[in-house]
């Protein structure tokens, strides 16, 4: 299974249970024998705290339900997932969660129950950058369609993120005359003074050390989200002449 079956050997800590659980036990059943026994073994590693594999296996599933949300499943969409898994995990990987990814599109997602069991177990920053990666997917064929944009901000709202935090990073992918400030979560009527602060909260809260017990190439993604703020940052600077 390449790396993501490390993954799974290594435990999938709290997605072994619930629907993540049950979704991957017949995914994985699909493509090797004795594939709810390879979930179980991969039990062993079973902990509390979101490992590598229970994080990529969430993103998978809220992958497969935001590629579904327009009606149709694009090659585009794929290839650009493929893409996307080959920059951030290298091509063994890709290939291997393109195959479950395939899978999962046959499947009906309960996205619900997969939300809650997400927000009651992974950390909010880490749920941050699942939200990242699902608009940068959703925006695959050049746009964020409209169910693809509702599905992401109910999947928000089952997750427990805040509303200002979905803004920011829906401004990062639609973009606006206001985007940057949306970015920086604030309004163009700031003050110099709070654009400066609102930078230093959106960095410290972005920063892609946040998500460093995800693993290495978790926190490389990551920075494009904190690199988005910087840009955000350096353009209201460039607007208002700040030194």
């Amino acid at each position: 299974m390449a790396k993501f079956g490390k993954w799974v050997g290594g435990g999938l800590g709290w997605a072994f249970g619930g629907p993540i659980g049950a979704i991957f036990g017949f995914v994985v059943g699909s493509m090797f024998d004795g594939g709810q026994e390879a979930i179980k073994r991969g039990a062993t590693g079973y902990s509390s705290r979101t490992t590598t594999g229970g994080y990529v296996m969430s993103l998978l599933v809220l992958v497969a339900a935001v590629m579904k949300a327009d009606g149709k499943v694009l090659k585009s969409e794929l290839d650009y997932v493929k893409k996307f898994l080959v920059h951030n995990f290298g091509e063994d990987s890709a290939q291997e969660a393109i195959r479950m990814l395939r899978d999962l599109l046959q499947q009906t997602i309960p996205v619900n129950e997969v939300c809650r069991q997400i927000q009651a177990n992974m950390n909010y920053s880490a749920r941050l950058q699942l939200v990242h990666f699902l608009f940068g997917i959703a925006q695959a064929d050049g746009k964020v369609d409209k169910g693809e944009s509702e599905l992401i901000d109910q999947i928000c709202n089952l997750m427990g993120i805040q509303r200002n935090d979905y803004e920011s990073i829906q401004a990062m992918f639609i973009p606006n005359t206001d985007s940057d400030y949306k970015i920086l979560e604030i309004e163009r009527t700031a003050n110099d003074e709070e654009v400066k602060k609102a930078y230093r909260r959106m960095a410290m809260k972005f920063h892609p050390d946040k998500v460093s017990t995800l693993g290495e190439e978790i926190q490389n993604a990551a920075k494009e989200k904190f690199q988005k703020v910087n840009q955000a940052y350096e353009n209201i600077k460039k607007e208002r002449n700040i030194a």
